[in-house]
């Protein structure tokens, strides 16, 4: 924004300005010349944006004074004052503190010559306002002479011309064009305001005078915009660096504004004053010295996670300036951060040769070579040297440019220079990334040197490096037919079916949403088809509001950037990224989702800030794909990918098949493997900022927009959203809620539809493999591998780190899960939806409107309320609203759920899987899919069937009587005899299920064995059971699967018994025997006399104490397993209210002893784990880490992150960022996660290898972590696999392999011991000795678990 001068300032340091001769009419008539405006400023008064110059006209060459110009907003229209004109007569104004007018400057007419004159002699100009630039008196000579003239003229005033006030009006801005405001280019338009005289039509109707004015406000305005460029104050200059492609970029159409301005140059001769540090005393420097953080530990890391975080937030601003063509800015920004780095340590290492190399792209797409050898200056400075991308970088440019003789010579210049720096052309084809026609620009430069040069692409390594998987690498590379098994399974569908599905799916993820039907039994309104065309009205308003409040807002950045310092990372390079068309379609898409919101919740600022960034983000690495030809690319690919899904005659798994394709594909497009950049959550939080106070200022609502017969002609526009306080847990924050009138208007006219994100849907066709960590799941969607929190960054180190072989077991295992078709179960679709739409029922656990909640009896006479009713009354007011909120936190859930269920109907469907930072895999979709509550897992079915076969039949009833959960402790056999003996009400269940005896509602799976009776019912009444095919799976659960795997680390023969690790003729129930050890102590303590215990009579049962004892191996507190045990008993009728504390109390004690007593080597091992996290994350002070059985590395992600992130309101990024590898570890989460998250790293490790085991065999396998699921018929072959694989997984030297780790990752040497008896020392040793030092081994067998029935039944 330009800053304005005051009128009565006249001079300027080293220019030459000279005054435009103004002619004074017999009227003596003042009037105003508005040059220029932006709509930078106030975003409510485009007045407040005009910039003003005042011209006095006389006949004589004369300057106005300062009283002559009144402070106005606009156009000048003069009327005669009847005030006197006598300095004495008129008062004396107060001076305001701070005055909000803008100062008005006088138009001075400034040739081309004296701007050129400025530009060479004014090097370096410190001054924060214009009016201290024009009272320097220094002057040129030549200045002085003219303002000695311009003095003897101001005495010709006449005093009652400079005592002269003057009215203004305002002008009318609607008259404008509006199609110069709505494009946003109206800053270089200036708008010139005369008066109404004789005077004006002279100056009008002569187009040379208005030239003069234009002219010379082009001029001045160039003076303002040079001094203000130069007034930037940057930390350290780029010395004599310049960029030599300015010109070519100031043609280019893609060049915008801000990116022609030069990058900034120090002048020479100019030193910058620093000011002398004061002498550093001895108790300073002792100070100085004792460094206190509750993050870091030490300066050096403060130092580290600093520049970490300023790297990551470069290379991804990098990313976009050069991808929008601002490459001046992105130089600008490299060049800053780089000197400032160096100035305060020399050998810094913070600018990276990645960064160059993107950098060298981008001026390698516009074929900018003249540019590179500025940045060959700054690597050699850095003392950076070349790699394989610096080189393509190079060649891309050469082959964009005309093929020359001087080129030639080039291309063969940086062949040798590579050849001398031991980089072939095939390690340089083969190493580098590339996007768009990169590589082909690449080949044609070669090929102008090397015409037969082909490249030879290395093939990438297929096979496992792994001792559990190796023996499958006999059918990578192989011809025999035998290993057709994994695709075979998978066929089924033609290439025409799967192109016309991966057609559908690209449409849906292009789109970034989809919208669906609502099963939602709502209330039909009589003015609805009223409130929906008005909803159309506003909608369409709101899109132009939105479309030009967006470019407004990005010409304010803009104004800022262009006169603040430059270089440093800005909102607005983000932001420029996208057309702004889709932010008008994100904003809308959040409003109707913040208008849909509930009474009781609604989203925080911080969390609106978060998601609307992500969806630009989103947005924008979809554009990107489009834009380098990714989009392209993987049509292609996938292409070829159905030709083998048809076929099915390969015998590799379909990661090493996308793999073989990518390298097939390598000769030309851009490459498969490159690693989006993500943003910051600092990044994300501003741009969301951005479009949040466009949702919050802009958009208006007519409070009376649904009355169809308006008294008042008049609109009442109010804000369509507003923000209010709400208290969550200890903490207030504030919320974003709609205008009640635009929640009732949507509520009315609500169309019965729900609309979702594209990346938490099904897929409708194959996921596309997960080939690398980063490449796998949706077609163009961005999925995460792992689940992991934004400052979380250690793990991905680690595996950025790792030899790709190691990754491939959980890659591969990911890739099985998610190529499993499935399809909607409609039988029992029907029947739930029919439930949900009558209300719900708790008893079935389909939840019900939070509308059928009674509220709080409320007394009649509040007043006369003690203060404990007051209290008790308060308490159940609380009560209300969070049961409340409950409620309808789950019935949103199960709408979604059942709308999904109700769109997928009819339709095949894919689950694209990911997994958690311990190994644990999780669909990505989180609405519909089979990892859920009984009534979500009820609802899916496998798409492809099979014929049950010999014994399919058998386990389809097994199955059945298993999810009831009445014959836990019975044998296989007695369960078989009673499914045959309540045939009759299984099959009612099935052909009556609400109207019937509902045997199936007592079942502790209900929803799960109702479609088990359906399924039952089926095959009970077909000809032949045995070929009836089915698409029902059968579920293999693990028995307390957490004690399994301690019971065969310590090898416990007694634990090892009681969670069916050894051959037992009838199941051991784990839970039951710990109910049965409590209420034996329960029942010793009730003949004592202990009312508790008494109180307990009848109530210990297996269901009150199963989830303590589950949770137990997985590090539950005792506070956890209260809150457990108590939610049990308040869900028991009969039980007294009044004890349930007390009660929950007692029975956590006494089921933690008698867990204690059972499980002596398990509780051994549990405390080993515990004392080594204490002291690595205590001693050490790093996170706990260790390494998979199958090669995952994993970093538990719990650190002491009190760094309060300040939310910026200016346009800079802030380089603070929160991460895990630099920060103290929290000592307290470290110790309690270690033993469950090391227990669940061990059941996914098991898991997996069971599920590739299967897949080899050509099985249909599925897991919700230890509950396996498959075809009925395949039930005993994945029952083999699942023993097999567990006892070779803890064959293994597991405990041994971990401390090996532990040890050569955290522990001491004997130099870092000082042996000087202090407390550091002693916990050094003993961590040393903790680490070699395992717990004792029992003699379990594990062989026996392969005889053992009921491990998985």
């Amino acid at each position: 924004m330009y800053r304005l001068l005051a009128i009565n300032r006249i001079t300027a340091q080293n220019v030459k300005l000279l005054r435009l001769g103004v002619h004074r009419s017999s009227t003596n008539s003042v009037y105003s010349v508005p040059v220029n405006w932006q709509t930078v400023g106030s975003t409510n008064s485009i007045n407040n944006q005009l910039l003003q110059v005042s011209v006095l006209h006389n006949a004589n060459v004369i300057p106005a004074t300062s009283t002559e110009l009144t402070s106005c907003c606009c156009n000048v229209t003069r009327t005669h004052s009847t005030m006197s004109t006598k300095p004495e007569a008129v008062p004396k104004k107060r001076k305001p503190r701070r005055p909000r007018y803008a100062h008005y400057v006088e138009l001075l007419e400034v040739t081309n010559l004296s701007a050129s004159e400025r530009r060479n002699k004014v090097k370096r100009l410190r001054a924060k306002k214009l009016q201290d630039f024009i009272a320097h008196q220094h002057m040129v000579k030549s200045g002085l002479v003219k303002k000695q003239e311009l003095k003897a003229k101001i005495n010709t005033i006449p005093a009652t011309l400079a005592q002269q006030p003057c009215d203004y009006s305002k002008i009318n801005l609607e008259a404008l064009d509006s199609s110069i405001l709505q494009a946003g280019t109206y800053d270089d338009k200036p708008l010139i305001f005369f008066g109404k005289d004789k005077h004006t039509e002279r100056i009008l109707n002569n187009p040379k005078e208005i030239q003069n004015i234009l002219k010379s406000f082009n001029n001045f305005r160039d003076i303002i915009e040079t001094m203000e460029y130069e007034n930037r104050e940057l930390d350290a200059a780029m010395d004599s660096y310049t960029n030599p492609a300015e010109a070519k970029l100031e043609e280019s159409e893609f060049a915008d504004r801000i990116e022609t301005l030069e990058p900034y140059v120090a002048p020479d001769g100019v030193k910058k004053k620093r000011k002398t540090k004061p002498k550093e005393t001895t108790a300073t420097a002792k100070a100085r010295m004792r460094y206190k953080s509750k993050v870091q530990s030490n300066q050096e890391q403060e130092r580290l996670a600093k520049e970490y975080a300023i790297r990551f937030n470069i290379t991804a601003y990098l990313h976009v300036c050069v991808s929008s063509g601002m490459l001046n800015a992105a130089l600008s920004t490299i060049v800053l951060y780089r000197q400032r780095a160096k100035r305060t340590n020399p050998n810094s290492t913070l600018i990276t040769i990645d960064m160059y190399n993107t950098l060298l792209h981008g001026y390698a797409e516009k074929g900018a070579f003249d540019s590179f050898q500025q940045i060959f200056n700054l690597l050699k400075e850095d003392n950076l040297s070349f790699n394989e991308q610096t080189f393509a970088a190079i060649f891309e440019c050469l082959g964009r440019l005309e093929p020359t003789e001087d080129n030639v010579n080039k291309i063969n210049h940086y062949i040798n220079k590579a050849s001398d720096m031991n980089f072939t052309l095939d390690q340089i084809m083969n190493q580098s990334k590339f996007i768009a026609d990169q590589r082909d620009m690449v080949l044609d430069a070669l090929r102008q040197v090397k015409p037969d040069f082909e490249p030879k692409y290395v093939t990438p390594e297929y096979r496992y490096d792994n001792s559990l998987l190796n023996t499958l690498n006999e059918y990578v590379n192989s011809n025999n037919e035998q290993g057709y098994e994994i695709m075979k399974s998978k066929s089924g569908y033609t290439k025409e079916q799967l192109e016309q599905m991966a057609r559908s799916q690209l449409k849906i993820e292009l789109d970034g949403k989809i919208t669906i039907t609502s099963i939602e039994k709502s209330k039909q309104y009589a003015n609805a088809e009223f409130c929906r065309e008005k909803l159309k009205e506003l909608e369409k308003s709101w899109r132009t509001q939105i479309a030009a409040a967006i470019v407004r807002d990005l010409n304010t950045l803009r104004a800022q950037i262009r006169f603040k310092s430059n270089g440093y990372m800005n909102f607005y390079t983000y932001l420029r990224a996208l057309d702004p068309a889709h932010y008008v379609d994100i904003l809308l898409d959040e409003i109707y989702k913040l208008a849909e919101g509930s009474e009781t919740y609604s989203p925080t600022v911080g969390q609106l800030y978060k998601e609307l960034g992500q969806k630009v983000q989103q947005r924008y690495q979809i554009e990107q794909k489009k834009k380098n030809g990714i989009l392209e690319k993987v049509g292609d690919l996938y292409g070829a990918y159905c030709d083998i899904w048809e076929s099915g005659e390969t015998n590799e798994n379909t990661r090493q098949i996308w793999q073989r394709l990518v390298h097939e594909h390598r000769s030309s497009g851009p490459s498969m493997d490159v690693k989006e950049m993500q943003w910051s959550i600092n990044v994300l939080t501003g741009v969301g900022r951005f479009l949040y106070n466009i949702l919050m200022r802009d958009l208006k609502i007519d409070s009376q927009i649904m009355r169809q017969q308006s008294r008042t002609k008049h609109n009442n526009y109010l804000p369509a959203f507003y923000t209010l306080f709400r208290n969550q847990g200890r903490l207030v924050k504030e919320e974003v809620k709609p205008h009640p009138v635009l929640a009732k208007l949507l509520r009315t006219s609500r169309q019965q539809t729900l609309t979702f994100d594209s990346n938490i849907v099904p897929m409708l066709c194959p996921p596309q493999p997960w080939s690398t960590p980063y490449n796998g799941g949706y077609l163009l969607n961005k999925s995460d591998l792992i689940r992991l929190p934004s400052q979380a960054v250690q793990q991905w180190e680690r595996i950025d780190n790792l030899n790709p072989q190691h990754m491939y077991p959980s890659l591969d295992s990911l890739n099985q899960l998610a190529s499993i078709p499935w399809r909607v179960n409609t039988d029992i679709l029907d029947v739930i939806i029919k439930v949900f739409q009558d209300g719900g029922d708790d008893k079935l656990n389909v939840p019900r409107p939070s509308s059928a909640l009674q509220p709080p009896l409320m007394p009649q006479k509040e007043i006369d309320m003690s203060i404990a009713d007051r209290a008790k009354l308060f308490k159940e007011k609380l009560m209300y609203r969070r049961k409340q909120a409950e409620m309808f936190s789950l019935w949103c859930d199960t709408l979604y759920r059942l709308s999904l269920a109700n769109h997928y109907r009819n339709k095949v469907f894919w689950l694209p899987h990911n997994m958690d930072f311990r190994g644990r895999v999780y669909p990505i979709p989180p609405h519909l899919n089979h990892l859920g509550s009984d009534l979500a897992r009820s609802m899916l079915v496998f798409d492809q069937p099979k014929p049950l076969g010999t014994d399919g039949f058998v386990w389809l009833k097994l199955h059945c009587i298993n999810l009831t959960g009445l014959k836990k402790r019975d044998s296989v056999h007695s369960r078989l005899l009673y499914a045959e003996k309540i045939m009759d009400q299984i099959l009612d269940s099935a052909d009556n299920p609400l109207t019937g005896e509902m045997w199936w509602a007592n079942s502790d799976e209900p929803w799960q064995t109702l479609a088990c009776c359906m399924e039952i019912a089926k095959v009970y009444r077909s000809p032949n059971p045995e070929e009836y095919i089915s698409r029902f799976p059968i579920h293999q659960d693990g028995s307390c699967n957490g004690l399994q795997h301690y019971a065969a680390l310590g090898r416990d023969k007694a634990g090892a018994f009681s969670v069916n690790l050894a051959p037992s003729s009838i199941p051991q129930d784990v839970y039951s025997t710990v109910a049965t050890l409590v209420e034996k102590a329960r029942r010793n303590d009730a003949n004592n006399g202990l009312q508790v215990a008494q109180a307990l009579d009848g109530y210990v049962r297996r269901k009150v104490i199963k989830q303590t004892v589950m949770t137990t191996v997985y590090g539950v507190t005792r506070y956890g397993a209260r809150l457990q045990i108590a939610r049990q008993l308040k869900d028991i009728d009969d039980f007294p209210k009044d004890w349930v504390w007390p009660a929950s109390t007692y029975l956590t004690t006494k089921t933690f002893e008698s867990l204690r007593e059972m499980f002596t080597s398990t509780r051994e091992i549990q405390d080993w784990f515990t004392e080594c996290a204490r002291l690595i994350s205590g001693v050490c002070g790093k996170n706990v880490e260790w390494t998979t059985p199958l090669g995952l590395p994993v970093v538990q992600p719990y650190s002491r992150q009190e760094i309060k992130q300040n939310i910026r309101q200016n346009y800079r990024v802030s380089e603070k960022m929160l991460m895990d590898m630099y920060e103290r570890p929290n000592v307290m989460k470290q110790k309690n996660a270690f033993p469950p998250n090391f227990i669940h790293s061990l059941d996914s490790s098991h898991m997996m290898l069971t599920s590739l085991h299967c897949e080899r065999k050509g099985l249909t396998f599925v897991s919700v972590h230890d509950c396996f699921w498959t075809h009925a018929c395949t039930v005993p072959d994945l029952n083999k696999i699942c023993r097999q694989q567990f006892v070779a997984l803890h064959s293994e030297p597991v405990l041994e392999d971990l401390s090996k780790f532990l040890v050569k990752k955290f522990s001491f040497n004997e130099k870092q011991i000082a042996d000087n008896g202090n407390t550091d020392d002693f916990s050094r040793r003993h961590l040393n000795r903790l680490l070699h030092h395992l717990p004792q081994k029992g003699d379990f067998d594990l062989n026996n678990v392969l005889d053992s029935v009921y491990f998985f039944s």
